[in-house]
């Protein structure tokens, strides 16, 4: 450390920052054992232990609100994180320059396009006098309801986030086949190997620790699912499959002012996480030869 401590101090800005506002609010997740007052502060309210833990589990909406989160985020995994590894194996073939720019261009803008704006588009294209619906008239006497549809919401909130967000999740793996030595691809296309061939056993094992790392992190936050863009898509049609645990705790904490049953299942929420986060750490360690994120 005295050698190196001029870059120990370029760390103190950031490690001042992250013991502010992630460590010292933490205090604050102890009202979830207690019955929390405004008026009478964190130190004042009586504790009550794991009673809003257990008023959480034994509520009657307990499983379908877990069901439901656990549900959306897990088909959010398995269907979005393949897309942004064959997005960033195609843009891999492209060997012009500028034709591979715009095509990036063209992937990464949704990105950059905000949430609010996002579900505003969703509710407008799929109204019941919206395009889709237009488009749909021909093969149908009257229009569908699409956000008024429960079973409909998971596909809409998927694909649309998909189609959000694969562009921009493609960039680490573009950068990893950056550094795939293309004397590889000749020689292998010089041996006779396909295209497919290539890609199997010289694109993938390049990327094969990245994508390790990357879905030990989504796998980790599976429960730690959006709050924003569930809460937006939401109507009171579609709350059978759209009410998850952020847009509860959000409704119990902020609107109804039961802060500490909110915190309490905000905390539930967090160790799952974390649970899941090393389950599944392991497991890819296992598949992984060793390698993994922890």
């Amino acid at each position: 450390m005295k050698k190196n401590y001029i870059l120990y101090l370029f760390l103190t800005p950031a490690i001042i920052l992250t013991i502010i506002f992630k460590y010292v609010p933490m205090y604050g997740a102890s009202i979830a054992f207690k019955d929390f007052s405004p008026i009478r502060g964190i130190n004042g309210s009586e504790w009550v232990g794991l009673k809003h833990f257990s008023d959480f589990l034994s509520s009657p909406n307990f499983m379908d609100i877990l069901i439901n989160t656990l549900k959306l985020s897990s088909f959010e995994l398995l269907i979005g994180f393949p897309i942004p590894i064959i997005l960033a194996l195609m843009l891999n073939q492209l060997r012009k320059a500028g034709v591979k720019k715009n095509v990036q261009l063209i992937l990464y803008a949704p990105h950059f396009i905000s949430v609010v704006v996002i579900s505003g588009m969703i509710f407008l294209f799929l109204s019941p006098t919206g395009p889709i619906n237009a488009m749909l008239s021909v093969f149908t006497d009257k229009p569908i309801s699409f956000m008024s549809d429960p079973d409909a919401f998971r596909s809409i909130y998927i694909w649309s986030g998909i189609w959000q967000g694969a562009g921009w999740a493609s960039i680490i793996y573009v950068a990893a086949l950056a550094n795939v030595d293309p004397q590889l691809h000749d020689a292998a296309t010089v041996d006779g190997a396909s295209l497919l061939q290539r890609i199997w056993h010289i694109d993938l094992p390049t990327l094969k620790p990245v994508m390790a790392v990357l879905f030990i992190l989504a796998a980790g936050g599976i429960m730690a699912i959006g709050f924003e863009k569930a809460y937006l898509l939401q109507t009171s049609m579609n709350l059978p499959t759209s009410e998850i645990i952020s847009t509860y705790v959000y409704k119990r904490g902020l609107q109804a002012g039961d802060y500490s049953f909110a915190t309490a299942v905000g905390l539930f929420n967090a160790v799952i996480n974390v649970i899941l986060l090393v389950f599944v750490n392991r497991v890819v360690k296992k598949l992984n030869e060793g390698e993994g994120l922890l």
